[in-house]
């Protein structure tokens, strides 16, 4: 067996070469309050950090206790630290209403149906999007808050899934292009310039897409509690990220209870029990191969600046459980 791996995440901070680091996980593990915590740290080691949501159901504005939107935006109270929160719904709707004369509403029915019936098209907007804003900012590492698993596994399988729906949106340029153009009377902005701009978005993925599979500059943290649905979900999600090559060495184990061994509560105690069997697991599967993070259950939320600067210090100091 190999030697066991430091369990922090430190290993992430050391590793300055690092320019995408995706934090993901079942619902409900904790990821935003991981990811948050992340990026503090890394901002006291790095220039320009970018914490990135691409959850629909947004929480770093809940986390940090202050309003992000689609641009990124200064983490009040952390030097070098911007957030930001996509919407790739309102990426959509906005690309269809400057791609159409506001008077050929018609028209514009027509290519929102088009658009939101393309397989994988939010996480096209969504990628779009981190592109975008990684040509605008120059950001030393950006830090993926992450949807639940299966939207973060079509996130990073989508410029597969992109070069189809070109195909097929090439096609139908090819077949209906004309006939649109004429409904619209060759206006600037109709479908050709829509069709062609998609197109452009090719080199800008593929080139993003081959960062992605580097180790270098790419690693993806998986947060998990120690129940069984959890745990078969992160080891599903480790044989997806190996399969699309998309680096992954750490674990953080969220929420783990430790009563005091004179503790009366029955509930505690069989709690504690069967998070430690699936602890055994973890470490069965994973230790000697990942950083494995135990971090504890808390008895308060982790909100607002300073209880999430003081969590992040657990990811690089090892929790040490007191159990008299």
């Amino acid at each position: 067996m190999n030697e066991e791996l430091p369990p922090t995440l430190q290993n992430i901070l050391d590793q300055k070469t690092l320019r995408w680091i995706f934090v993901g996980g079942k619902g409900g593990v904790g990821k935003t309050t991981t990811s948050c915590s992340l990026a503090v740290q890394l901002a006291k080691c790095r220039n320009k950090v970018l914490l990135i949501s691409t959850d629909p159901a947004h929480n770093l504005s809940d986390a940090f206790g202050q309003q992000f939107g689609k641009d990124a935006r200064p983490v009040e109270g952390i030097d070098n630290l911007s957030a930001m929160e996509i919407d790739p719904t309102g990426s959509i709707q906005e690309m269809i209403e400057k791609s159409n004369n506001a008077n050929n509403n018609a028209m514009t029915g027509i290519l929102q149906d088009l658009a939101f019936s393309i397989p994988g098209i939010d996480e096209a907007m969504s990628f779009s999007e981190v592109t975008k804003q990684i040509k605008s900012k120059d950001f030393d590492v950006i830090v993926f808050d992450t949807a639940p698993t299966g939207h973060t596994l079509r996130f990073l399988s989508f410029p597969t899934v992109f070069e189809k729906a070109l195909a097929k949106i090439s096609e139908i340029s090819g077949r209906f292009g004309p006939m649109l153009n004429g409904m619209m009377g060759g206006q600037a902005g109709g479908p050709d310039d829509m069709f062609a701009k998609m197109e452009s978005m090719r080199a800008t993925i593929n080139e993003v897409n081959t960062q992605f599979k580097d180790p270098d500059l790419t690693t993806f943290v998986c947060v998990c509690i120690p129940e069984f649905l959890s745990l078969y979900e992160t080891e599903r999600m480790i044989q997806e990220l190996s399969s699309y090559h998309i680096d992954v060495h750490c674990i953080v184990v969220n929420q783990l209870l430790y009563p005091s061994k004179d503790s009366n509560c029955a509930q505690c105690n069989a709690r504690y029990r069967m998070q430690q069997k699936y602890v055994d697991q973890i470490a069965d599967l994973y230790e000697g191969d990942f950083h494995i993070v135990k971090l504890p259950q808390l008895t308060e939320e982790v909100r607002g600046t300073k209880s999430i600067q003081k969590f992040s210090q657990m990811l690089i100091e090892p929790y040490v459980p007191y159990r008299s």
